[in-house]
């Protein structure tokens, strides 16, 4: 399919991607009509000069030298490139046509429905995934070039929740671009004398004419002309609908409003406030997020997880649904504030359009050729998209990427770019903008958002799962089943009996499966292993992990797929089977509180484990610390030696003597692993990590959690599982 796409920071481009897949609770729809957003997409495309960028945003430098640290020079340079001038990401989020599949999860759908459809990410494309709860049936007598306004008008009817307006309110509205004329409309619809304001006269007589009861050229004067209009009182409430990144119109509003009003924000301004002024007036301030309750809630917009409504009664699908039924009525007027209509093959110049004030642009429409192509049922998705110009090697193993998430961008697909032997024959990914940029710049010979396709392509020898957790043991399942050798990122599975099925899934297809861990061929891990080859007694153990990253917000902290624990402590559990050579017998276990959202008590914890060969060690695992206090540390006691190794970087041994080993920066093991796993797979040896390695490591993080919630003891048996 055809989707637009900006090429590095702003360049606009209509390229080919694949289909998407439905997912759990979405459907795919084919759009008539999307709507460009003059506001957030047109703030995603830079173009002001690099130095211009830097200058206003200095941090950029910081970060940059931060990812140097870890990374080094020449990768950063290298991601610093493609993010300025290669990698692709779609634009837009709001528009209307027909479902044309869903996914078995959603059953109030049909095949064939007339929808509006929003959401961060959907973009403007002619195959569009979108979560149930962000789709709205369309009115019949709604057209599909108005029905495309639908998310713009749920922001603008959110900010006039917020506002919280009672009949006969007077409000302001401080900005007349495409959410101002949107919010002005639904104000006077919510019973307010509605004051619009800006700085364009011509914005200001579109207002006057689509209802505004007074309409201001904004300038010196307007504090003087509202209070006017106010009887000396000054505004009930101000919403500031204004994109500026000047903090004038923020300030401009506290002076409009009357003593104890109301100021509430929607458009994106600073709020460089006068405190004194706020107080004096003793103001409530409110920013209005989005659509409404459920924005940026993955449960909801993703999970499909409705808000009850006689608790929540004013959800981001209910107020898209209200916003296309004041419409249907003709309450709201939006064939006025439509200027510009492009093909979807012309959106360059739709943006040029937008960004150009000689323009003088408000509502710009791309419209979509033939919606329903010839096919099965109407609509025949290509999810396979060849890279151009690249031709796939006769030698060499073939290799499916599968997740094309940072972790892919940073490690994997540069490490697999410097191996021999090896070519890189796909890259799968939900995301068509992202997999397409990945197959590009590494040199996959195709991209793809259907795992099938992986499975059945006979050049594919190995796939590499970097997906999200929880789809780790269904992919490599799949992949084993198909024939394909599997390195699979931590953990190997999330549950025991995914472990069983995975490990008995290797011995009976005679593939060889790997997991991610790393740790056991850090140059510094290697070291501290062979300090404690030679110990003929048992050892004591300590780990450490701070993780202040995995908040509550983040998908690998939710407990429903083992959080933080499973996600990422396994790879100190193997770490401290393979360092003592032994294995784990049992572990007891505390955690933080339960039942808050942040932190997730779960995801903070301390165990203790006992060893077969009697050796001990104590797991911390937290996610509460600071990212300016000590990260990773292991450090390992036995029969006078003490080993301990500290973020990648640096080694202390102390025998009879104290020596210590510095790195420049971390190096992790990730390029030696990979390195070793097809070199394995070409000499016909098993991998140093092996399932049954897998399933350890995650049982033991499983049993942590046991212990934490039952307070006792629990026992760790690998055999047993494994049965």
């Amino acid at each position: 399919m055809k989707q637009v796409l900006r090429k590095g920071l702003k360049e606009i481009v209509v390229g080919e991607v694949p289909d998407p897949v439905a997912a759990p609770h979405h459907v795919l729809v084919r759009p008539f009509y999307s709507l460009i957003s003059s506001g957030t997409e047109t703030a995603d495309i830079h173009t002001q000069s690099l130095a211009s960028e830097v200058a206003e945003n200095p941090s950029h430098l910081r970060t940059v030298w931060e990812v140097m640290k870890q990374q080094g020079p020449v990768r950063t340079i290298s991601e610093v490139h493609a993010k300025l001038f290669k990698q692709y990401a779609a634009l837009g989020y709001s528009g209307a046509g027909v479902v044309v599949a869903r996914h078995p999860t959603v059953t109030d759908l049909e095949v064939g429905d007339r929808v509006a459809y929003g959401g961060e990410g959907t973009g403007h494309g002619e195959t569009i995934l979108a979560g149930r709860n962000l789709v709205v049936r369309v009115p019949g007598e709604v057209p599909f070039e108005q029905a495309c306004f639908t998310t713009l008008g749920s922001i603008a009817l959110h900010s006039v929740r917020v506002a919280e307006l009672e009949l006969g309110d007077t409000v302001v509205v401080l900005g007349l671009g495409l959410v101002g004329q949107l919010v002005a409309q639904l104000a006077r619809l919510h019973g307010a004398h509605v004051i619009a304001v800006d700085l364009n006269a011509k914005r200001v007589e579109l207002a006057r004419q689509l209802g505004a009861d007074h309409a201001l050229v904004g300038g010196a004067s307007t504090v003087q002309e509202v209070s006017a209009l106010t009887a000396g009182r000054g505004a009930d409430c101000v919403i500031v609908a204004a994109a500026s990144k000047s903090s004038a119109p923020a300030q401009q509003a506290v002076k409009l409003c009357r003593d104890r009003g109301r100021v509430v924000v929607v458009g994106a301004v600073p709020l460089d406030l006068d405190r004194n002024e706020m107080y004096a007036k003793e103001l409530k301030l409110s920013l209005s997020r989005a659509y409404g309750p459920g924005s940026y809630d993955a449960a909801y917009e993703k999970g499909g997880q409705d808000y009850p409504l006689p608790y929540v009664r004013w959800t981001e699908n209910r107020n898209m649904e209200e916003f296309l039924r004041q419409v249907a009525l003709g309450r709201v007027r939006l064939a006025e504030l439509v200027t510009h209509t492009f093909p979807l093959e012309e959106a360059a110049a739709a943006y040029q359009t937008i960004m150009n004030p000689e323009a003088a642009s408000l509502a710009v429409l791309l419209r979509y050729p033939d919606p329903l192509p010839a096919g099965e049922n109407g609509f025949a998705p290509k999810r396979r998209i060849e890279t151009p110009g690249l031709a796939s090697k006769a030698d060499g193993l073939g290799v499916a990427l599968v997740g094309a998430g940072n972790f892919s961008r940073w490690v994997h697909l540069p490490n697999l770019k410097r191996l021999a032997g090896v070519r890189l024959q796909a890259v799968h990914s939900s995301s068509g903008a992202r997999g397409k940029s990945y197959a590009e710049r590494f040199g996959a010979r195709y991209a793809s958002s259907d795992y099938e396709e992986v499975l059945k392509d006979r050049e594919v020898d190995v796939v590499i799962i970097a997906s999200r957790h929880e789809h780790h043991f269904r992919q490599a399942l799949a992949a084993l089943r198909a024939g394909k050798h599997v390195f699979v990122e931590k953990p190997m599975a999330v549950t025991e009996d995914e472990c069983r099925q995975l490990y008995h899934a290797a011995l009976e297809t005679g593939r060889q499966l790997t997991v991610g861990f790393n740790r056991r061929f850090a140059p510094l891990y290697a070291e501290q292993k062979r300090a404690l080859a030679r110990r003929v007694g048992p050892a004591v153990a300590n780990c450490r992990m701070n993780s202040p990253g995995l908040v509550g917000s983040f998908w690998a902290a939710d407990m429903a797929y083992g959080g933080a624990i499973v996600g990422e402590g396994c790879h100190f559990t193997d770490l401290l089977y393979w360092l003592l050579g032994s294995e784990m017998v049992s572990v007891s276990a505390q955690c933080l509180p339960v039942g808050d959202k942040e932190p997730i008590g779960e995801n903070n914890m301390a165990a203790s484990f006992k060893f077969a060969d009697g050796s001990i060690a104590n797991l911390t695992y937290c996610t509460v610390g600071s990212k300016t206090s000590g990260g990773e540390r292991v450090e390992v006691f036995a029969g006078g030696v003490g080993v301990a190794v500290e973020d990648f970087k640096r080694l202390t041994l102390q025998t009879g003597a104290l020596s210590t080993r510095k790195l420049w920066r971390p190096e992790k093991g990730h390029a030696a692993q990979l390195e070793r796993f097809f070199a394995g797979i070409q000499q016909g040896t098993p991998p140093e990590v092996s399932a049954r390695d897998g399933a350890r490591a995650t049982l033991a993080c499983l049993k942590m959690i046991e212990s934490a919630r039952t307070g006792a003891p629990a026992e760790i048996d690998v055999d047993a599982l494994l049965i």
